[in-house]
């Protein structure tokens, strides 16, 4: 494999992309871990799937407790984003420095976040190994929506189109225009 080819096409093909925090809880630790990996896979019964590494705290929460909530931060959350993504739950409580509020669940252990425009609460249903992620397919069993009008969160590149809000490192952030 032409690992320039490969480059090239991830590249052209990465962005933009809806961002989502994954947050999960298992015996009384929490995290937040901001994914760029999800998708759809079932709309009867709804199901979305989120990839994971090995390495991260939240992946070895997920695969403990066997739930989830995915959610949606607009983009008054980019900088709190950065920060999850950036800082271990093993070291930091992502809650209370990036002053988010967590809220009950209905259905998982893992809270909703307030500032969230959208949380989902997810059961796995099954996991994968693909290389050198862990994919989770997650049936949603309930859907939690505070500002349908809200602007998601984008991981953005140089193109038009977009209200930008945030470089850092090799992260860039912004909302459609």
């Amino acid at each position: 494999m032409d690992f320039e080819d490969m480059r090239q096409f991830r590249q052209l093909c990465a962005r933009p992309e809806r961002i989502c925090w994954v947050v999960a809880e298992y015996r009384g630790q929490r995290s937040i871990c901001p994914l760029g990996w999800k998708m759809w896979t079932s709309g009867n019964p709804p199901m979305m799937a989120i990839s994971v590494a090995p390495q991260r705290f939240t992946h070895d929460l997920i695969a403990n407790s066997g739930e989830f909530v995915l959610a949606w931060p607009g983009g008054d959350l980019a900088e709190a984003t950065l920060y999850c993504g950036t800082h271990s739950g093993r070291t930091y409580d992502k809650f209370a420095e990036c002053k988010l509020t967590a809220l009950p669940a209905e259905q998982v252990k893992a809270p909703l976040i307030k500032e969230c425009l959208v949380n989902l609460e997810c059961k796995v249903v099954n996991k994968m190994t693909t290389g050198d992620h862990t994919i989770f397919a997650g049936v949603i069993v309930a859907v939690h929506v505070t500002s349908p009008s809200g602007k998601l969160l984008l991981s953005i590149d140089e193109h038009f189109g977009y209200d930008f809000l945030l470089q850092k490192g090799g992260y860039r952030f912004g909302v459609i225009k």
